[in-house]
């Protein structure tokens, strides 16, 4: 759906179009891997694989499951916060912060394969945004912010010293304290990554706020402090407003590259590539046009010289349910269950689970989705009926802060199509029946234009579509984008039933 790589020698932004928000990124050798911020939904912490910083899949996830039982259910905006990933010695850590319990670590030696449980390195509300940091004698330090939700206050940065115990990093609260305050000239000041050159130590972290904000980079010779500020990328007379969050990463080649997001709205916060170049020991991201120091993004540029020339790629979104596992670009509303899906003969078989009938759509935690991948597009499934039951309701589903729904529910031997709305901030479910359906398979068509409209459409047969219910308005959730996805519940049913999907598809939007 987006491709960034233009064939020629040179990228565009984003990157990815597609909402992983917070990135961090290493090389290890000549692979690049990323992980993004995913709150609540499960499987948690998306690690991302790259060759060229330009081509990225998603190739695993740090987490199965979220690792406290809250997380049965959907608890929006909470969850996974802006995780950090380093290389060590042959392992590879992802440092998550959870904002109301703590700051947790998994590790593995093995990328693609399984991750070990996490657990703590410090507990406690309202820690945030952590990156560890090894230095040249051995000791290692963690650097965060705070989220004033959770624990009162903001726009300062922490370093601690960690220490093993064991065979577990822990925070060690005898050597360390607050670096920086921002209040006076980089306010909301967060999401610091730590690193050393030249025998600076380095914190590059995002002020002034997600969509109206800059990048700074601080700079001391004493990890503890004082450090000297500047700002390095603003937006400038770029159409990428914020630079927010993101990593600074290098190549086998000698280049330098920072990687950030950009909140977008609906879309969620997209990600972005910008060129780095020294002056005087600072850095300098993105083109300094008119010389001051600052630089602001780049739409189009030179590929990042990593040695290889390497194939155009892309996310993964349509699905054909031709594995034995659910593709990467699922996850779930809430902790999932195994025994929730079925796969083989190249068909999805959700299976629906109960739902009370208080309970709003948002809130159902089998709702199995994935991210938006483009600004506009269309996305087209298939619903075989065969094996619905009394109260089942199948459907396509738009989740951010509000939801639109178009479902298939059985009432009293008849099947009658539904629209239904409503926000996650409030209880204001409307549920609007529209027209009886007889056959035993359902087409239904989404539209999304300009990242803001919905419009719903249907089929008994793939090629003959006509529009149903009401154009609706999307609108970003907390902290996240839009998602699209499948819904099987059952209300108030004895039996549950099961929906067959034999694919889900995106297309660019059809005119």
């Amino acid at each position: 759906m987006w491709i960034a790589d233009l064939g020629d020698g040179t990228y565009r932004n984003p990157i990815l179009y597609t909402d992983y928000s917070d990135p961090d990124v290493i090389r290890v050798e000549e692979d690049y891997f990323m992980v993004a911020s995913s709150f609540s939904n499960a499987p948690s912490v998306p690690l991302l694989h790259s060759k060229d910083l330009v081509n990225w899949k998603v190739i695993q996830y740090v987490m199965e499951r979220l690792p406290f039982e809250r997380y049965n259910n959907p608890a929006h905006g909470c969850g996974a916060w802006a995780p950090a990933i380093r290389y060590r010695d042959g392992i590879y850590y992802v440092f998550v912060p959870f904002p109301d319990e703590g700051i947790m670590v998994s590790t593995t030696s093995d990328p693609w394969g399984k991750w070990e449980e996490p657990y703590f390195v410090l507990q406690g509300a309202g820690w945030i945004d952590p990156c560890p940091f090894w230095d040249e004698d051995g000791k290692i330090y963690m650097v965060n912010g705070f989220a004033k939700s959770r624990i009162g206050f903001k726009s300062a940065l922490y370093i601690s010293a960690l220490r093993w115990k064991g065979k577990q990093l822990v925070a060690d609260s005898d050597e360390g304290g607050f670096v920086y305050d921002g209040h006076a000239t980089q306010p909301t000041i967060e999401g610091p990554k730590l690193y050393k050159r030249n025998g600076y130590y380095y914190i590059f972290a995002p002020a002034g706020g997600v969509k109206t904000g800059w990048q700074t980079v601080l700079r001391s010779r004493n990890i503890l402090g004082p450090y000297e500020e500047k700002i390095v990328l603003r937006q400038g007379n770029s159409s990428i407003n914020g630079p927010h969050q993101g990593a600074w990463v290098d190549t086998p080649c000698g280049e330098d590259w920072f990687i950030h997001f950009q909140d977008v709205g609906t879309a969620g916060r997209i990600v972005h590539l910008q060129p780095i170049h020294w002056v005087d020991d600072w850095p300098v991201i993105g083109i300094n046009t008119d010389e001051n120091g600052c630089g602001e993004p780049v739409s189009v540029y030179k590929k990042p010289t990593v040695g290889a020339e390497y194939p155009i790629d892309a996310l993964e979104d349509s699905d054909f349910f031709e594995g034995t596992k659910l593709g990467c670009q699922w996850q779930w509303n809430a902790n999932w269950r195994e025994d929730w899906y079925e796969l083989g003969n190249d068909c999805l078989r959700l299976k629906a689970q109960r739902k009370a009938g208080e309970c709003q759509l948002c809130n159902v935690s089998n709702l199995l989705l994935q991210k938006w991948p483009a600004p506009e597009f269309t996305i087209t499934t298939c619903i075989g009926l065969e094996d619905m039951k009394e109260g089942d309701a199948y459907g396509l589903i738009s989740l951010g802060g509000r939801y639109d729904s178009l479902l298939i529910c059985q009432r009293n031997g008849r099947r009658f199509l539904q629209q239904r709305t409503g926000s996650i901030a409030k209880e204001d479910e409307i549920c609007t029946w529209l027209e009886e359906f007889g056959d035993d398979k359902l087409y239904i068509r989404m539209t999304v234009e300009r990242a803001e409209r919905i419009s719903l459409a249907i089929a008994s047969k793939e090629e003959k579509y006509h529009e149903v219910g009401r154009a609706t308005e999307a609108r970003a959730g907390i902290w996240v984008g839009v998602k699209a996805g499948l819904v099987a519940v059952n209300e108030n049913g004895t039996e549950c039933g099961v929906a067959r999907i034999p694919f889900f598809a995106f297309q660019p939007r059809i005119t």
